[in-house]
């Protein structure tokens, strides 16, 4: 804090607090030194990110769906349709912290989750058995993206990457059986 002191003409003047010294460059951050190259961690987050563009776009299909499913089903897929896309809510914040542990930004926009998602978005809101095949495609999407993220991780030796992404794995791909069970 400025110290204040009075002048020769009885006005308050304040010295200058002391100027602070640039860091020394072993008080900087730190390398990421985590047992992972760079190019690995780069190529685990663009997968990651790739995944967390399919999860996204997945969730805000199954949010939508469950906004507007009509039909007979519709107490059934009205409360399977939150229960997922509570949960893919949930998993959006791990798979976006990881890549951010992994050193890279995390895609947050939809023009970039449009450019990396390999889901295509309905135009129109389809009937409740049409939901419910998009969505098992929209699982399945995501799992064989996780899929692919897991062989970048698993050939970097990440492993909590690869553990998050076989958590992914299980999720989607057991939704995807549910909802395909619907349809027969």
């Amino acid at each position: 804090m400025a110290k204040a002191t009075k002048s020769v003409k009885g006005a308050l003047k304040t010295k200058a607090p002391a100027k602070t010294k640039a860091p020394k460059s072993d008080q900087s951050v730190p390398h990421i030194d985590i047992g992972i190259t760079d190019s690995a961690r780069a190529a685990v987050a663009a997968e990651l990110s790739k995944t967390l563009a399919d999860s996204y776009t997945l969730y805000l299909m199954t949010h939508n769906f469950h906004w507007n499913v009509t039909g007979p089903l519709f107490n059934t897929l009205h409360a399977m349709f939150m229960t997922q896309y509570t949960e893919e809510w949930n998993a959006l914040d791990d798979i976006a912290e990881r890549i951010r542990a992994l050193g890279h930004y995390a895609p947050g926009t939809y023009r970039e989750y449009a450019q990396l998602s390999s889901i295509a978005e309905p135009t129109n809101i389809p009937d409740a058995l049409e939901m419910v095949r998009l969505l098992v495609k929209g699982n399945e999407a995501v799992a064989k993206t996780a899929r692919a993220a897991f062989e970048k991780a698993d050939a970097a030796n990440d492993q909590p990457t690869a553990d998050l992404l076989t958590q992914r794995l299980d999720v989607h791909e057991k939704n995807a059986w549910m909802l395909r069970s619907l349809l027969q």
